[in-house]
């Protein structure tokens, strides 16, 4: 036998009567030495998932090379940085326990689209994930009920599916790591209430009419506010994704354009983009001309046809002066339509930098109460000055390492939990330096 032989048989058997001792463990575990081991910095946003098992990546042992797709809503935001940021420190956790390195490194890539909750540049980067195999794919879906072809692709070839920050209606998703949205809704709304003195008008500022993020944020500010608030009234919910057309709105408004020449003129809009045919001047000719028809003389038809001038012109001035109003133009419109307006919510990090800005704008002496999610430095910068008086804060750091850790045990079928509850916490100007708050500030 060859002298390295024989010490491979002697490190084996020592290795057998060790065992207990710890011959078993990876060279890289940690060693107890007396002293205490020192926590990672991102310890807190681990220590508020829930379940512990996604805030670990102990016993996750993943083939060599195996591949992790992270596809999110945004790629530069400060939330979606965050979300990012955990991604990557969970890869770079799970390779250190495997002891993984160069080519046997499991493979983790976080990829989204560049604008913020683009649906089609979200299809096209799915697309593209699935065309390089990965073993497992996590997303966070822009639109709830998207994507249900390329899922059924993905399942046919052997890919399973995790769910993170917003849902999916799809009914093979093995997981979804995300906050209670409806809780944390719920707890901003009690909040907001006993700051406006629980009565008065308010706005809500939701980030669109697709995502399981908006529909369960906006349910859970409603039902509390049906609940237990009566005396507070929704006087407008805007949502983000509708805002062109409410801008449109308000320019028909401010020109005499009623609302219903303005719907036949967007559906005549909606026929030319879809068909080739038909513009919104024929529309509103045609609702002019059907106007007119009781009266079929030579005099009603011109009258038809002056009618048809005036409104095309009208449309003409509602589209350029649409084209030319901010965000925060709209927004404003319906802060300053509402004077008894005692404040807003707003739904996501979005939203309330939207609403911070606009009530940078504002001539106003009073003051309109602000609560919103989220804390990246807009936010911070806000509360700090007075401008907002509070913030649901969510954990997209831990949320995006619970993520990983979701999709390598999917990978491993080891069985996940439904629903992972990645927490949050309420944050004021007066608790927003203690210690158990600043981990999920992210300025």
């Amino acid at each position: 036998m060859r002298k390295r032989n024989v010490r491979a048989a002697i490190a084996a058997a020592l290795c057998m009567t060790v065992l207990a001792a710890g011959c078993g463990k990876k060279a890289d575990d940690p060693v107890f030495t007396g002293d205490k081991t020192e926590a990672p910095v991102y310890q807190a946003n681990l220590d508020a998932i829930k379940s512990s098992a996604y805030a670990s990546v102990d016993n996750l042992d993943l083939e060599p090379g195996t591949y992790i797709s992270v596809i999110g809503r945004a790629s530069s935001t400060p939330y979606w940085n965050q979300v990012k940021a955990g991604v990557e420190q969970a890869a770079t956790d799970l390779n250190t326990a495997l002891g993984y390195s160069g080519n046997d490194k499991v493979k983790v890539l976080y990829s989204a689209p560049d604008e913020n909750d683009n649906i089609d540049q979200q299809v096209n980067i799915l697309d593209e994930e699935l065309a390089r195999y990965p073993d497992v794919i996590a997303i966070s879906s822009a639109d709830a009920s998207a994507c249900s072809v390329q899922f059924d692709l993905a399942i046919e070839n052997g890919i399973p599916i995790v769910a993170f920050d917003s849902g999916n209606s799809y009914q093979n998703i093995q997981s979804t790591c995300k906050t209670n949205n409806i809780e944390a809704a719920t707890t901003g709304t009690k909040n907001f209430c006993e700051k406006i003195g629980d009565s008065g008008e308010i706005l809500l500022l939701v980030h669109d009419t697709v995502s399981d993020t908006a529909k369960e944020r906006e349910a859970g500010i409603k039902n509390e506010l049906a609940a237990n608030h009566p005396n507070v009234t929704v006087t407008e919910t805007i949502y983000l994704d509708q805002l062109d057309m409410l801008k449109k709105q308000i320019v028909a408004e401010q020109v005499g354009v009623t609302p219903e020449e303005l719907a036949a003129a967007e559906a005549g809009e909606k026929k030319e983009e879809t068909t080739g045919t038909g513009d919104a001047s024929e529309t509103i000719a045609d609702a002019a001309s059907n106007a007119a028809s009781s009266s079929a003389d030579e005099s009603a038809n011109e009258t038809a046809q002056e009618v048809d001038n005036e409104l095309s012109e009208k449309m003409q001035q509602v589209n350029d002066g649409a084209a030319k109003m901010s965000d925060e133009d709209a927004i404003q419109y319906y802060m300053e339509k509402h004077p008894d307006l005692k404040g807003c919510i707003a739904t996501n990090e979005t939203v309330t930098q939207l609403a911070i800005k606009t009530m940078d704008q504002l001539d106003a002496e009073k003051h309109i109460t602000l609560v919103g999610f989220d804390a990246g430095k807009e936010q911070v910068n806000a509360l700090k000055d007075g401008k907002v008086d509070g913030l649901i804060v969510q954990n997209p750091f831990g949320m995006g390492y619970a993520t990983v850790v979701a999709a390598a045990r999917t990978v491993l079928e080891i069985g996940n939990e439904a629903e992972v509850n990645t927490g949050y916490v309420w944050v004021t100007a007066d608790n927003m330096n203690d210690d158990t708050i600043t981990p999920f500030l992210y300025e």
